[in-house]
């Protein structure tokens, strides 16, 4: 790449790293928005924005679709950047461009709509703009599924939302939104807490209609007890998947079944559809006592029927409607619910009682026009929001959760109406008013502004002592073009997921995914992937959230939400090796040796060192050898989808012969050898333990209880080619080698699994299994072929990641489309498919493991890798580095910091 960034050489300019025009049908998953508040995603017209999240506000259903002369267009073409995404479309009348944007450091969001005539005379063009604000305020439920904003309460709904999402494409704006899919079960009593329902405790996470409860420890859910009554003759009639049957009795039981509290009862599992119906009798015992009757599936757009206050209640993807009329004590009623393709009904007694309606009716917010803006007020929140106009619309209406706007132009050929609309959100109402006026009174003004605050960013990221960062990235000198736009999108990656309020202490924190999912989460294991980078951008930011990430449940979760500062999600089998390197890391890099002695909770930081490095010693069984580490039969805790990659494998017991050897490296530097050469002692038998997992053909056994299983996946790569490339013997890292460029690497990007694996039908998610790979395993997979001595593989993986972006940065999930034109550079042997950032899964548009491409770049390439061997060196650190392969080039503008004198071993540290 070429170009300097406003005076930073050999960097290019923030405008040429990423951010292509991309046709819509291309894409799976359409580009996001952020600023240093939050995030958000645009959808499929031309204006929309759905799953807008700056704590402590966020945005639920979508702020409302364009129209040009009645219609709404769909956006034919996409073009990112990291400050807004352009939508267009051109037809034989009219040609519409729109920017949008989140403003930089603003709770604002900003449109630019651009129209233009296209016939060969004058037109009066009518442009209608809808205005919904659906937005909440909550200071808690800031979970890895956060709280978003519904009609009925505040909840994290992903399936529901994104049904509604697709109503923004053209021409379906009526397509029914309440019903999802999949089975889920019946259930009378007392409801579960929102979660994948399971058959068995140890089934992998496919996320087909279902998620994981990865929330808060803050979220407190309504309606946790069933009522008090009794239930007989439950009854499904119309469309029945189970059998076809018109009519189905559902409860098999001899008389009544009595509801308390605690009465939870199980039925079968079945999809709804419409005209589905559900009867029962049901009697109240308790008309005063709140609680749930039945249930169809735990997730918030399940179908539910409670009773509140003595009236029945109904409710299902977000919404909830109250009977007119009470129940009655000790009498039974007959009641029927009815599901039709855009609502839900009750009937009490042979009489509707309720039903619901379109999210956009006026059921929690309330909307007016006042002095030109229109105003939306949230009646269950502090939240106020307000759009303005740069050209006062020719009508503005408030109309149930919004508004809309519209203006008329008589334009002549060629022609073009520039409008400018800002919706300003907080507590606020006056405040809001005002900033959306200023904003939309100069949106080119406004827009370029967060423009060129990103640029400013992206320069201070290469600058010794800027004022952004704590510290600063280094600059590639390559002459390989592709190459260096690899490494600057990794570091750009890393920029676009900093987030300045969400941490509270004014320190900058980088989220993990988003938009749909995290907006306060951080994952040890994905920050592990970028340690190096993130010690030498942002050490002041590392050492404080290490600090947090220590004095929490690391053993108990996989990450932490920043705002509530509470553990997140299921415990990973990754989280000792990923806090391990990222303490590592930072030492290694600043040379803060005195932080090893900081208290993190009950612990000092060396202490939390040592039981990282030690962590596999409690894991071990006879059952896999006694020497390796067992991690039991979850694959919750690995990799999710991969149902036999479980108990003892390569990667993580490889990642140990790391950690020990590393620790002992320390151990040395602090002048505690004995100790040191136990470490030693350990690692080298754990790695020949490792190495005898070995299956031949660059694949790797997985000892399991009575017997062993064979799997040809990245990590095992990854993690062994990293930890034990010096113990492998040439022919072992030939076939490893072999086995990643005939097996994995497919076009521009990768597989996780082989495809041939027996185990690849079972794992059918992009990122951990055989359809594509997580947004980190490229730069892994380089890292380790630069380990095993093939820097020429290394590179070809890492320069042709950017055409795997889809228009952007890397997400978690790029899925690997089938079919394509052969490969050209002999990478690949495999034809060159399609790669893209996956919809399907429940995947993170963003996902800041993707700086892995970086970060290879760094340690494979150059073989910058500071650490705790190196603290003892006396061979000063240069601030310039040249690779061994010329057609590589220079990493310039290191700021590796030498080490203090060792500290002295903290009283009871020797284990």
């Amino acid at each position: 790449m070429t170009g300097i960034a406003g005076g930073v050489p050999g960097v290019p300019e923030l405008d040429d790293v990423a951010g292509e025009e991309v046709p819509a049908e291309e894409l799976h998953h359409l580009p996001s928005l952020r600023n240093q508040r939050g995030q958000a995603h645009v959808n499929h017209d031309l204006s929309s924005v759905s799953w807008l999240a700056a704590p402590p506000f966020s945005g639920g259903y979508h702020t409302g679709v364009l129209r040009v002369d009645g219609a709404a267009l769909g956006a034919q073409r996409y073009r990112w950047k990291p400050w807004g995404t352009r939508r267009e479309h051109r037809s034989a009348q009219v040609t519409v461009v729109t920017d949008t944007s989140l403003a930089y450091d603003a709770d604002e969001l900003l449109w630019r709509i651009e129209v233009t005539n296209e016939r060969a005379e004058p037109a009066t063009v009518e442009v209608t703009q809808e205005l919904f604000a659906p937005i909440g305020h909550s200071e808690t439920g800031w979970g890895w599924l956060h709280t978003v904003p519904w009609n009925a309460e505040d909840q994290y709904d992903y399936h529901a939302l994104e049904r509604i999402r697709e109503t923004t494409r053209a021409g379906a704006e009526r397509t029914p939104y309440l019903l999802g899919s999949g089975p889920r079960r019946l259930r009378l009593g007392r409801p579960r807490p929102p979660g994948i329902q399971r058959d068995e405790e140890t089934a992998p996470m496919l996320l087909e209609f279902e998620l994981p409860r990865h929330v808060s420890a803050d979220t407190v859910y309504p309606h946790t007890s069933a009522v008090r009554g009794a239930v007989r003759d439950l009854r499904c009639t119309g469309p029945d998947s189970r059998s076809g049957a018109a009519d189905s009795l559902l409860l098999d039981h001899p008389g009544p079944v009595v509801l308390t509290d605690d009465v939870e009862l199980t039925l079968e599992a079945f999809p709804l559809a419409p005209g589905l119906e559900f009867g029962l009798e049901f009697r109240a015992d308790d008309p005063g006592h709140d609680g749930v009757l039945l249930t169809h599936g735990n997730h918030p757009d399940s179908l539910q029927l409670g009773l509140a206050d003595g009236r029945l209640w109904l409710g299902i993807c977000g919404e909830r409607e109250l009977a007119d009329q009470p129940v009655a004590a000790g009498r039974w009623h007959r009641l029927r619910v009815r599901l039709d393709a855009d609502h839900a009904s009750l009937h009490l007694d042979g009489r509707e009682v309720a039903r619901t309606g379109h999210w956009t009716r006026a059921a929690r917010w309330r909307s007016s026009v006042e002095d030109g803006v229109l105003a939306i007020v949230d009646s269950r929140s502090p939240a106020r929001a307000g759009y303005a106009f740069g050209v006062p619309p020719d009508e503005l209406v408030a109309d149930g959760a919004g508004g809309r706007a519209t203006w008329r132009r008589e334009l002549g050929p060629g022609e073009s109406i520039v409008l400018g609309v800002a919706c300003g959100y907080g507590t606020d109402a006056e405040q809001v008013a005002v900033a959306a006026r200023r904003a939309a009174g100069a949106i080119e003004p406004a827009l370029a502004a967060t423009a060129d605050a990103w640029r400013q960013l992206w320069r201070s990221a290469f600058t010794p002592d800027n004022a952004e960062f704590s510290g600063h990235l280094p600059t590639l000198h390559s002459p390989d073009p592709e190459l260096a736009r690899a490494y600057y999108m990794g570091a750009l990656l890393v920029l676009y997921m900093r987030n300045i309020r969400v941490g509270r202490s004014g320190r900058p924190v980088f989220l993990t995914g988003g938009p749909r999912l995290g907006a306060t989460t951080t994952y040890f294991w994905d920050h592990t992937e970028w340690s190096r980078m993130y010690a030498m951008l942002e050490p002041a930011g590392l050492r404080e959230w290490l600090l947090r990430a220590l004095s929490g449940h690391y053993d108990a979760s996989f990450g932490f939400d920043v705002w509530g500062g509470g553990s997140l999600g299921n415990y990973y089998v990754s989280n000792d090796y990923s806090l391990f390197r990222l303490v590592e890391h930072y030492v290694g890099v600043t040379g803060d040796v005195a932080f090893l002695a900081e208290p993190a909770g009950d612990r000092s930081v060396l202490e939390h060192v040592e039981r990282l490095a030690y962590g596999f010693a409690g894991r071990r069984t006879a059952a896999t050898g006694g020497v390796l580490a067992d991690y039991g039969p979850d694959a919750w805790g690995v990799l999710e989808c991969v149902p036999n990659y479980v108990h003892a494998m390569a990667s993580f017991n490889a990642a140990y012969v790391h950690m020990l050897r590393s620790y002992a490296g320390l151990l040395r530097f602090l002048g505690r050898d004995d100790e040191a050469d136990r470490a030693d002692t350990e690692a080298g038998e754990l790695a020949g333990a490792v190495l005898g997992l070995c299956a031949g053909g660059g694949r790797w056994h997985i000892a399991r209880p009575g017997g062993r299983d064979t799997i040809g996946h990245v990590l095992d790569f990854g993690l062994v080619a990293a930890s034990l490339h010096d113990d492998l013997p040439q022919d072992r890292r030939d076939e490893m080698v072999a086995f990643v460029v005939d097996s994995l690497l497919a076009g521009p990007w990768m597989r996780a699994l082989a495809a041939d694996d027996p185990i690849a039908p079972f794992s059918d998610r992009p990122d951990h299994g055989a359809g594509g790979a997580f947004g980190a395993w490229p730069g892994v997979t380089a890292y380790g072929l630069a380990k095993l001595g093939r820097p020429d593989l290394a590179v070809g993986v890492l320069r042709r990641t950017p055409r795997a972006a889809s228009g952007a940065l890397w997400g978690q999930a790029m899925e690997i489309v089938p079919g394509g034109v052969p490969s050209g550079d002999g990478v690949s042997a495999d034809a060159d498919p399609v790669v893209r950032v996956a919809g399907r899964g429940v995947a993170n548009r963003d996902s800041i493991a993707g700086a892995a491409t970086t970060e290879a770049v760094i340690a494979g390439l150059f073989g910058v890798e500071p650490g705790y061997t190196s603290l003892s060196s006396s061979v000063p650190r240069p601030a310039t580095v040249t690779a061994p392969d010329p057609g590589i080039g220079v990493l310039a503008n290191l700021n590796l910091r030498p080490a203090p004198e060792p500290l002295p071993a903290p009283a009871g540290a020797a284990r």
